[in-house]
């Protein structure tokens, strides 16, 4: 399987201090299966949906780290992406490392100080399976510096970014609840299934139009990959504007969405399985979503694409 292109958000893996007890939530929710894989650098969960790679769970080695979802992008060369990061105002939290023959891997933080991992394929390159119920369908950055993280992205991974305003809030408004006090994420570390390809799961948001204010960064901006026409079948990620609304210990952080088909039923379920709703569903012109936490605290959004439109 040919590796994703460069700057293609192309893993996910949660951090979790109870394995097992991840595997029941996640299985049930999602239908995921998993397999225990040793490294030199200790042992991690595959999660599969219908044999393919969907999803990591990670164990936390301190439990001191917070429980979260990592999101990762693809990079020809690891080493040269943290140079990049690093001219481009970001820190590199761990430099790249080959974990055996799997991958290279590197966590680094934007300059507003949200967590992202960097992946240069090796035998393992990702997504095997993407866009469809139980599996990955976006992320988007949350920040309160959209200037200084729009000029880094570009500088990294070349995105082009397009303006886009929701029709009434961001595409995740932040959780209703108390928001977690814990740093950043340390290291752990879109109906297309070809992993060359641009996920097309677009955000739940609006489609483009001209920023909010004149000379003022949009609340939400779409992008694309160097050279691609700014369009939903295109766009692979976003960055949304972290405003009054937010509360102020919130940090700034990546928010990453599982397609499935039905978002009403898997509130329930997830409210059954030991879980918490911290955004209600909403529609949107992409599919009905809400952003939810595991039984363990670690945050995430799901979205039902079939109610597009």
């Amino acid at each position: 399987m040919a590796a994703f292109a460069e700057g293609v958000p192309c893993w996910a893996d949660v951090l979790l201090s109870d394995l097992a007890a991840g595997r029941r939530f996640y299985g049930e929710l999602f239908g995921w299966t998993f397999q225990e894989i040793a490294t030199g650098y200790g042992t991690f969960t595959r999660a599969l949906l219908g044999g393919k790679d969907v999803a990591g769970l990670v164990p936390k080695p301190d439990g001191r780290m917070p429980t979260v979802w990592n999101i990762y992008f693809a990079a020809r060369d690891a080493a040269a992406t943290a140079v990049r990061i690093r001219e481009a105002g970001g820190r590199v939290i761990t430099p790249p490392v080959w974990i055996d023959e799997f991958c290279v891997m590197a966590t680094a933080a934007d300059p507003g100080g949200a967590v992202f991992g960097i992946w240069q394929a090796g035998s393992h390159t990702g997504f095997a399976r993407r866009g469809t119920p139980g599996s990955y369908g976006w992320t988007e950055v949350h920040t309160r510096q959209p200037r200084a993280v729009d000029a880094f992205y570009r500088a990294v991974f070349g995105y082009g970014m397009t303006p886009a305003m929701p029709p009434s809030a961001p595409p995740s408004a932040p959780p209703s609840v108390e928001p977690s006090t814990e740093p950043p994420a340390p290291p752990s570390a879109v109906p297309s299934t070809e992993p060359s390809a641009a996920p097309s799961v677009p955000p739940p948001g609006a489609p483009s139009t001209p920023p909010s204010a004149e000379g003022a960064p949009a609340d939400v901006v779409l992008w694309t990959l160097r050279g691609e026409p700014p369009d939903p079948r295109h766009v692979i990620g976003g960055r949304v504007v972290m405003g009054e609304e937010y509360p102020a210990v919130l940090p700034a952080h990546f928010l990453t969405y599982f397609v499935v088909a039905d978002c009403d039923q898997t509130l329930r379920t997830v409210h059954r399985l030991g879980g918490r709703v911290l955004k209600t569903a909403e529609d949107t012109p992409y599919g009905r979503f809400a952003v939810l936490a595991d039984n363990q605290g670690a945050a995430f959004a799901v979205i039902d694409t079939s109610t597009a439109g």
